[in-house]
């Protein structure tokens, strides 16, 4: 009895933590993470005092990963289906696609060819490029196309 009471008194004791998990990754001057609070998941980008929070109701716990030591990229899986890919540079610059518009290939992300000219030539390595996005608004340079993969 005396065991079952201290279990229930523990249990109570950590009940603030109870639907509240998080995760923490650093990755050059990013601080992501992210946390449960109930039926909702919050995720937080820091880049020194810059800072984004947003908030869904997610498949799973959103996946950070960390290129070069220096770019982060988030991904995302709404309960609804869709998602989002977004990938912050230490420059500033930030991208964000829908899920359907990026590919894996092993350990390669897919993005497409319009995504090229916004990134740091430092990075432009890191990722494969795709032409499947050919739009009125967003053409493909018929030069950038010899830089996608099949």
């Amino acid at each position: 009895m005396r065991l079952v009471a201290g279990v229930v008194v523990a249990t109570l004791a950590s009940g603030a933590a109870l639907g509240q998990t998080g995760d923490i990754v650093t990755c050059g001057s990013f601080k992501a993470e992210s946390r449960r609070d109930g039926q909702l998941t919050l995720w937080t980008v820091a880049r020194g005092a810059e800072k984004t929070t947003e908030k869904g109701a997610l498949r799973g716990a959103p996946r950070f990963e960390c290129l070069d030591n220096a770019a982060l990229v988030v991904e995302v899986a709404f309960a609804t289906g869709s998602g989002t890919f977004a990938v912050y540079f230490p420059d500033g610059t930030d991208l964000t696609y829908s899920r359907q518009q990026i590919d894996r290939r092993g350990n390669r992300y897919v993005l497409p060819i319009q995504a090229k000219a916004r990134i740091a030539p430092s990075f432009q390595a890191a990722f494969d490029y795709h032409c499947k996005m050919d739009m009125p608004l967003y053409p493909i340079a018929p030069e950038s196309r010899a830089d996608c993969v099949r």
